[in-house]
């Protein structure tokens, strides 16, 4: 679908309520332990942006894979995103430089179109929050060495096919090995809390009127 089109939906799309744990419930192991959503009171801030491009006649979102590291989400694929720090005016202004950080996309050129709803991640204590923006022509990817392993860049129609949509064994951070749903992108595996806010974001799309 052309840049402009997946624009024009969104649009209309995020001026409506967000499904928030109706999507993100398609994405998590199941039965789902409900204390996965009782936020801590000293969790940290954090925001990604989920990012669409245009190439061709096609609209793509890049995600980038972390580097293998002694930490809970070594080697995981996911959007471009961080921590908030204290000099950011707003959690939007986080998701727009660590995407200029991470991969090198000018956070003046993006446009962001809305949010969806806050993820939990128990395991890092952090309450993300994920961003929707576009930027009008294909960037020119560079990547940040020390956080960036690889980008991924995703077409929209992979996410929306739910055939990319499976089952595999994970081992869990504290070493346990459980089911879990996750999406498949270019034979990488992307679970957990990226797997939850593509979850709100192909309910949203595949629930909508328009």
């Amino acid at each position: 679908m052309e840049l402009n089109k997946v624009v024009r939906r969104l649009e209309r799309l995020l001026q409506d309520p967000l499904p928030g744990m109706l999507g993100h419930l398609t994405m998590l192991p199941q039965p789902v332990d409900e204390k996965r959503f009782s936020v801590r009171d000293d969790h940290r801030k954090g925001a990604v942006l989920m990012l669409f491009y245009p190439e061709g006649n096609s609209s793509f979102v890049p995600f980038i894979k972390r580097p293998e590291y002694p930490g809970v989400h070594s080697g995981q694929i996911a959007f471009p995103g961080g921590k908030w720090e204290p000099e950011d005016a707003d959690m939007s202004v986080t998701a727009l430089r660590e995407a200029e950080e991470e991969i090198g996309v000018y956070s003046e050129k993006i446009t962001l179109l809305g949010k969806l709803s806050d993820v939990y991640i128990p395991p890092s204590n952090f309450l993300v929050s994920p961003y929707i923006g576009f930027i009008s022509e294909k960037p020119d990817f560079n990547p940040q060495a020390t956080e960036v392993e690889r980008i991924i860049s995703c077409p929209l129609p992979v996410l929306l096919d739910k055939e990319n949509r499976k089952l595999t064994q994970i081992k869990g951070s504290s070493g346990f090995s459980f089911e879990a749903p996750y999406f498949d992108i270019e034979n990488e595996v992307v679970w957990g809390a990226t797997a939850m806010m593509l979850g709100e974001f192909t309910y949203l799309w595949e629930n909508s009127k328009f």
